[in-house]
């Protein structure tokens, strides 16, 4: 009886309407199955022949050669340290910063907010800022991969639009009550700040988990302070500079290539911010288009 209901026109823009959305799930998925696959399958198998979404010769000799590596065990916990570490204090200090800036009591506002935008198009460079992390003591110590990314004008700045899209009768009601600063900021402020909290958690999580050049550049002498894609980083390079020809990975019986070894690190990378992020979808959309918005 539904279907009487509709035109010709409106079925066909359905029919196509699905088959797109269909075309756009399969081309978005394909690579992430493609690269499981592969990571899955023998390594030399992968070179004669091409792997699409199911492996031809089921191997798990491409993972037992990512996590052979000695440093990988130790990066690994690096990693989730500074990415749990990092990610807190980030979102502690740049919501602190973001409720002084959007208070219209506060006398300094409007240059304060000019600042930060300042810092996000200057640059000192790699070299002055190496000279100066040196000054610091933050070189060949772990506290450089949380201390100068703590702060970030993008995310404070995304904050202080979200809270101030928050009535001002609020803060007005329990100041009236006797509530102080902190006390507005952690009772009243936070609880309706959750979903802009939960996206630059995920932007700062994603970004301290995909991070490997800082370990590189200022801990690269110190094996106890390496971060998981450092190490992974570097046993590609390595399985680069080792491959050789089909004719010689045959006849020395190695199943394992660079092409499986890449595939088996990104897989091991992405795992874990596929688990996060389902957690922390509902808030992202919201707080991310709300705390977007200009002034």
């Amino acid at each position: 009886m539904k279907m009487k209901r509709y035109h010709a026109g409106d079925i066909i823009f359905e029919v196509f309407l699905v088959l797109f959305l269909v075309i756009f799930v399969v081309v978005t998925l394909y690579p992430i199955i493609n690269t499981l696959a592969i990571s899955f399958n023998d390594g030399f198998d992968t070179i004669v022949r091409r792997i699409h979404f199911i492996p031809h010769q089921w191997t798990l000799d491409n993972y037992k050669a990512v996590f052979a590596k000695e440093g990988y065990r130790m990066g690994a916990v690096n990693t989730v340290v500074r990415t749990v570490a990092g990610t807190l204090i980030s979102l502690i200090v740049n919501a602190v910063l973001a409720y002084v800036i959007s208070r219209k009591r506060f006398l300094f506002k409007k240059s304060f907010s000019l600042f930060w935008v300042i810092t996000m198009y200057v640059n000192g460079g790699l070299i002055p800022t190496y000279l100066v992390y040196q000054k610091l003591g933050l070189t060949n110590n772990f506290l450089v991969y949380i201390i100068p990314g703590a702060v970030s004008a993008f995310n404070m700045l995304v904050i202080r639009n979200y809270m101030n899209g928050i009535p001002d009768s609020l803060e007005e009601s329990a100041q009236i009550d006797g509530a102080g600063y902190f006390k507005i900021f952690y009772s009243i402020i936070s609880p309706l700040c959750k979903p802009v909290y939960a996206t630059i958690a995920l932007f700062v999580a994603v970004y301290h988990w995909n991070s490997w050049f800082d370990a590189m550049l200022y801990n690269k002498m110190h094996d106890e302070l390496t971060v998981l894609q450092y190490e992974l980083m570097k046993q590609l390079q390595t399985a680069m500079r080792s491959a050789g020809s089909v004719e010689g990975l045959k006849n020395s019986g190695t199943t394992i290539t660079p092409t499986s070894i890449r595939a088996a690190a990104t897989i091991c990378t992405m795992v874990p911010i596929l688990f996060i992020y389902p957690f922390l979808q509902r808030y992202f959309v919201t707080g991310l288009t709300i705390g977007g918005v200009k002034e």
